[in-house]
């Protein structure tokens, strides 16, 4: 066996216990979501909690750190197999500038009152940087290129626990308000598209006003997403990245899964990407970040949460609501 097959085997052999566990886990909280029609992500995030004994095993936690970080990187990499810039154009001027504006301005609200909360600036651009754009995804993909600690690693997981609750509230609320306000189908689908946090809540909500809703709110959301290169390569450019980091510590300017996310939304646009590969690369994607997410409950525990305190909940709701009432504000005055 040769040098780089044996360190390959090697690394294999340390990391699949804790990779095997993680994955018990996901497909668990699959079960249970598809069962109940849950939030398939809080599922694998509590029930990862349940095995927060594990965290320090020898066995388990290298392999528990590559899901948390290696196959998070890979699945938010592969959401960019989901978006094409023809899409985004096909949503028009408008609506993308509404949803630009929601997302810089929920990310501003955040910063400002994170600062009088007590809780810094970075804290602002993680949570205002998940309610505007992907929830969860994009919790996770702000901290990987924010400096390591166990303060934001604890603040990571209130967000993840968070955006996934309120956006499964949201997914219940939003329908009955864009009918009282009587929203055509387009409208319906900006509003829900541009405010719910989670992809699969945005589906749900969307499709359950019909399918034109449903379309126009799934394109919607994906604009979302596709921001998301865009406020991590902000971030990287400002001082928040860089901490007390060295310049051989730092993380590039657009680290590498991003890159790859920004290289699949290209080859996507141009065709070259089947529709059988997207289903696939968006089902690898999803089942990476439910991995993603059982690891983090696995490194956490509800002591971890209480000691967080209740200015990051606060944040989080101001900041959902914030995002909703620019959407539907903006949506209401353009149809005078």
């Amino acid at each position: 066996m040769s040098g780089a097959a044996s360190a390959a085997w090697g690394a294999l052999a340390l990391r699949w216990p804790g990779t095997a566990l993680c994955g018990v886990i996901a497909l668990g909280a699959s079960f249970v979501a598809g069962l109940h029609r849950g939030p398939q992500l809080l599922y694998a995030l509590f029930f990862g909690v349940c095995f927060h004994f594990l965290e320090d095993e020898a066995k388990t936690r290298p392999g528990i750190e590559f899901c948390g970080r290696t196959l998070l990187r890979l699945g938010v990499a592969l959401l960019g197999a989901r978006i094409t810039v023809t899409q985004i154009a096909a949503l028009g001027w408008t609506s993308a500038a509404i949803v630009v504006a929601a997302v810089l301005s929920t990310i501003g609200v955040g910063i400002v009152l994170s600062r009088r909360l007590g809780l810094g600036t970075a804290a602002g651009v993680l949570s205002g940087g998940a309610t505007a754009i992907c929830g969860a995804s994009a919790a996770l993909a702000l901290a990987a290129v924010l400096p390591r600690s166990p303060q934001r690693d604890r603040f990571t997981l209130v967000v993840v626990v968070s955006v996934t609750t309120l956006s499964t509230i949201a997914m219940l609320l939003y329908p009955p308000i864009a009918r009282a306000f009587g929203l055509p189908p387009a409208l319906a689908g900006l509003f829900l598209g541009g405010t719910i946090h989670d992809v699969a809540q945005v589906v749900g909500a969307g499709y359950l006003m019909g399918p034109a809703t449903g379309d126009q709110a799934t394109l919607v959301k994906l604009l979302r997403i596709s921001l998301l290169a865009f406020v991590v390569m902000a971030v990287s450019l400002s001082g928040l990245s860089r901490g007390s980091q060295t310049s051989a510590t730092r993380p590039p300017l657009l680290p590498g899964f991003l890159q790859c996310f920004v290289v699949l939304v290209a080859l996507n646009s141009l065709g070259w990407v089947p529709a059988g590969a997207q289903e696939l690369l968006g089902s690898v994607s999803r089942g990476c970040l439910v991995v993603a997410i059982a690891a983090l409950g696995i490194k956490t525990s509800f002591t971890t949460l209480a000691q967080a305190g209740w200015r990051p909940f606060v944040l989080l709701l101001v900041e959902t609501l914030w995002l909703a009432g620019f959407v539907l504000a903006t949506i209401l005055v353009g149809r005078r």
